[in-house]
């Protein structure tokens, strides 16, 4: 068995497609029992963000399994193979570990060493073992791929200063608006995560906004959070209700994960004043067609994507010595892995040849009946100590070579030879 992912991301697929390659939240535990049911997929972790979508699965066939995983894609996100599968990313074996410890580090985010992909990836494992798809080789290496996530938080300075899609939003919309935002309503859509995070911030900012809203499809939710806030400036309301909400507000700000458009360009026909919207929706809460209209300015994704790719002058060394650190904790699990590999199989090699043993006494005991039962014992005695001197030499030639490519080959080889 191998290890795999397989994945669209925002490194090699357009804002576009990765919109339409969503999954929505509801349809995740589906997935993860459907990719199990498939014969070549044994365990499997299914990460859903805003920008990437993946599964990370132990299979047996290699091609078997890529077929399984893009046409349980396929069917979930409603896309035809096709239109993706030449924008898949996919690393097998120890670039997987690679792969996924550069993700939970936060190199591979727009947002280079965001915090948001840490609790991503941990609700992504503890669905799957609430599923019973997660068994101990992706549990093993999600769980050190997280500690190596924070590890890299806690020793690098790559989590200074803009550190999440949240915080760049409410850097995006102060950047846009300045003094515009004193005395302004601000709609929020969402009360998540993210939306807590802009919201925060926004809160926090030195041009003191009048009133902020918060709009949920579950009022208790945006509830919990206008307590959390503990702030007389913030109410809450429904979804359903944001049309009456948006007259008059300065900066709207959508957090939401939804299948389609929850506002349209009919929601903002015919208001007075300039809007900003920013969008961290994927796919999109707002429909694209509102930025053609003269009043409302629009900010998505792929906008705050090119801010902070401008911002990151300062925090290439941090991203280095996150790399780095990457490395170092990549290669440490991965010698982990094969030393177990390899008292495993010396494990399995002395098993073999104590089974031998005491197969073939059991097969010629008539032989030695009419030995004494000391002399029977000695017998037995020099068999096993001849094994044991036949055995030494792989034995320690085995141990010696783990953590080693040539450790691997060696234990190829032993299986090979002694059908293990």
């Amino acid at each position: 068995m191998a290890l795999i992912s397989v994945g669209i991301d925002h490194e090699h697929a357009s804002l576009d497609l990765l919109e339409r390659a969503t999954v929505p939240e509801h349809e995740w535990a589906k997935m993860l029992r459907t990719l199990v049911s498939h014969r070549n997929i044994h365990e499997a972790v299914f990460v859903s963000t805003c920008l990437r979508t993946e599964v990370v699965a132990v299979i047996d066939r290699f091609h078997g399994a890529i077929d399984e995983i893009t046409d349980t894609l396929a069917e979930a996100t409603g896309l035809a193979p096709v239109e993706f599968e030449d924008r898949l990313t996919v690393n097998f074996e120890h670039d997987v570990a690679h792969h996924l410890f550069s993700v939970a580090a936060g190199l591979k985010s727009v947002v280079p060493g965001e915090f948001e992909i840490l609790g991503q990836l941990r609700r992504a494992l503890d669905l799957a073992v609430e599923e019973h798809s997660a068994g101990s080789e992706v549990t093993d290496i999600f769980q050190r791929a997280i500690a190596s996530g924070r590890r890299v938080r806690t020793e690098t300075s790559i989590s200074r200063g803009t550190t999440s899609f949240a915080h760049a939003a409410a850097s995006a919309a102060r950047d846009e608006l300045g003094a515009q935002l004193a005395g302004a309503h601000v709609v929020v859509l969402g009360a998540g995560q993210m939306a807590s995070g802009v919201t925060k911030s926004l809160l926090a900012a030195p041009h003191a906004l009048a009133h902020l809203t918060l709009l949920n499809r579950t009022e208790s939710r945006a509830a919990s959070l206008r307590d959390e806030l503990n702030d007389d400036r913030v109410s809450i309301d429904t979804l359903d209700s944001a049309p009456q909400h948006l007259d008059g507000a300065r900066l709207v700000v959508s957090a939401l994960e939804v299948s389609s458009p929850v506002l349209s360009r009919q929601h903002f026909l015919g208001r007075e004043g300039d809007v900003l919207i920013v969008d961290l929706g994927m796919p999109r809460a707002v429909a694209s067609d509102v930025s053609d209209l003269v009043n409302v300015r629009r900010i998505d994704i792929s906008d705050l994507r090119g801010r902070v790719e401008q911002a990151l002058g300062d925090r290439r060394e941090a991203t280095d010595a996150a790399q780095a650190i990457v490395n170092e904790d990549v290669e440490r699990f991965l010698n982990e892995q094969r030393a177990r590999g390899a008292a495993v199989i010396v494990r399995e090699l002395r098993e073999h040849f104590d089974d031998v043993v005491t197969t073939e006494i059991a097969r010629r005991a008539h032989d030695l009946d009419g030995l004494t039962t000391e002399q029977r014992d000695s017998v037995v005695s020099l068999i096993r100590s001849v094994v044991a001197k036949i055995a030494h030499r792989p034995t320690v030639a085995l141990k010696e070579a783990a953590g080693t490519d040539q450790g691997t080959r060696l234990s190829e080889a032993t299986r090979n030879l002694f059908d293990l």
